[in-house]
């Protein structure tokens, strides 16, 4: 059930943007209305939620999601997504413009987005809108329909319906862009770099590894850096998976380029020594590299080289992974690149992070400040503060829990973490200070745009 209007929501371990301390964190008509000393709040009428040491973190904001839906809503749809992102304590979601069908590459595609998710969604949405070839006249409306920016492949994606750029159609998209003030989202990956490396298929992982070499990043973010240059766009590099690209960032940023990057938990709680052959499980692209790039990201990261850390949530039916535990062949070059994460993301950070001596307040600027400040909604989003959304997780940081695939609200039993014991549990997730209950139903739709709250329930959020 949902707490009243007015709630008190009390912990020893409130993480605020300047601290983590006790406090009273006051709820009201669904926004942060007050923050006070612990155990000084004693408000008439209002339910009170005692955490005692379970810790209260903001809701996680999460701005890579493949939702998939219309069209291949049998891989992941806004109900199994969104009731797993509440699950993990991810209150806010952008939607990729790919996997689904149509792509959200004209202003159709939004439509058919925006009546998909009606009804369906746990958690607010946005939506990013799709660069390809020959839509640059659909930008603006996109743009001004309220996307948050705009995605682009510099190597095919691996769907017909959103093929990627070439240079010249780089640059004109990221000049268009630029004239908008829309922000330009990439997937770094070089198609020459890409052709020239070996490939040889079959179940080994280091086969796989060769064949998306680090150098495909090096080479894409470098030439995605001096379009940025030329045209004065902003640019943010999606799932860095190699170190390798961070001089790049660095002196690009040294020279005004307006450039962030991100990373995701696979790359930051996975390594390529601990992927078994045939295991695709954990197959994505880029792909997870080996123990020294991972340490590699963690030393970028505390030093505040990404602005986000998200799930690149991205599933597929069971049997395009070739999963061979399922009969299938177990063949890394043509099963299906995506990791589904987006409910065990915040556990599997936490335990890498704290091992590596952080602190819940650097993963909750990494996990939902950032990402919040990336797409412009941290003005009520990615921090327990005066004014906000009240989207607050109760997060136990001792808990420790077995995932187990077939326990996960998204769409289909398939994970890298299958087995593995994370530390971490979410206890409860508030979406505007209700109680989401996954196995109820959902307050309604709900739609974000940049600088904006959500829209009322039920509503077209436009």
């Amino acid at each position: 059930m949902p707490l009243s209007q007015t709630a008190v929501i009390r912990s020893r371990r409130v993480v605020l943007p300047d601290d983590e301390r006790p406090a009273d964190v006051l709820v009201q008509d669904g926004l942060i209305a007050r923050i006070a000393a612990h155990g000084s709040l004693a408000v008439e009428g209002a339910r009170l939620a005692d955490l005692g040491d379970t810790a209260l973190l903001p809701g996680l904001v999460d701005t890579h999601v493949h939702v998939n839906e219309p069209g291949r809503t049998a891989w992941e749809g806004f109900a199994t997504a969104t009731r797993a992102a509440a699950a993990g304590g991810v209150t806010t979601i952008v939607d990729m413009p790919l996997n689904s069908v149509p792509p959200t590459t004209t202003l159709a595609g939004l439509e058919a987005k925006r009546k998909a998710v009606e009804g369906r969604a746990w958690v607010d949405v946005g939506f990013w809108g799709g660069t390809v070839p020959g839509n640059l006249a659909d930008l603006e409306p996109l743009h001004r329909a309220g996307v948050f920016g705009f995605k682009s492949f510099l190597a095919p994606s691996g769907v017909d319906e959103f093929p990627h750029l070439e240079p010249a159609g780089l640059e004109t998209a990221l000049a268009e862009q630029a004239r908008l003030g829309a922000l330009a989202i990439v997937h770094a990956e070089d198609p020459a770099e890409l052709a020239a490396a070996p490939h040889q298929p079959g179940p080994r992982y280091r086969d796989f590894l060769a064949s998306r070499p680090a150098g495909a990043e090096v080479a894409a973010v470098s030439r995605l850096l001096a379009a940025a240059r030329r045209t004065g766009a902003r640019a943010h590099v999606l799932h860095v998976s190699s170190a390798a690209v961070l001089p790049l960032l660095r002196r690009a940023r040294a020279e005004g380029v307006e450039v962030t990057a991100e990373t995701c938990p696979h790359y930051l709680a996975l390594a390529a020594e601990h992927v078994p052959d045939g295991g695709t499980a954990f197959k994505c692209c880029p792909p997870i590299r080996d123990e020294a790039n991972r340490e590699a990201l963690w030393e970028a990261l505390a030093a505040g080289e990404f602005i986000a850390v998200v799930s690149d949530h991205s599933p597929s039916t069971p049997d395009l992974k070739l999963l061979p535990e399922r009969g299938g062949s177990g063949d890394f070059a043509v099963a299906w690149g995506g990791i589904a994460s987006l409910q065990i993301g915040l556990p599997a950070v936490w335990t890498e992070a704290r091992r590596r001596g952080h602190g819940l307040a650097d993963v909750a600027g990494w996990m939902s400040a950032g990402p919040a400040r990336l797409v412009g909604l941290d003005g009520r989003k990615g921090a327990i503060a005066v004014g906000h959304d009240a989207d607050l997780i109760a997060f136990d940081p001792d808990g420790e829990f077995t995932v187990h695939a077939d326990e996960l609200q998204h769409r289909h039993p398939v994970t890298p973490y299958e087995g593995r014991v994370l530390t971490g549990v979410v206890r409860r997730t508030w979406l505007r200070g209700r109680v989401v209950d996954v196995t109820g139903e959902p307050f309604g739709t709900r739609l974000v745009r940049p600088g904006t709250a959500a829209a009322e329930e039920g509503g077209p959020g436009r």
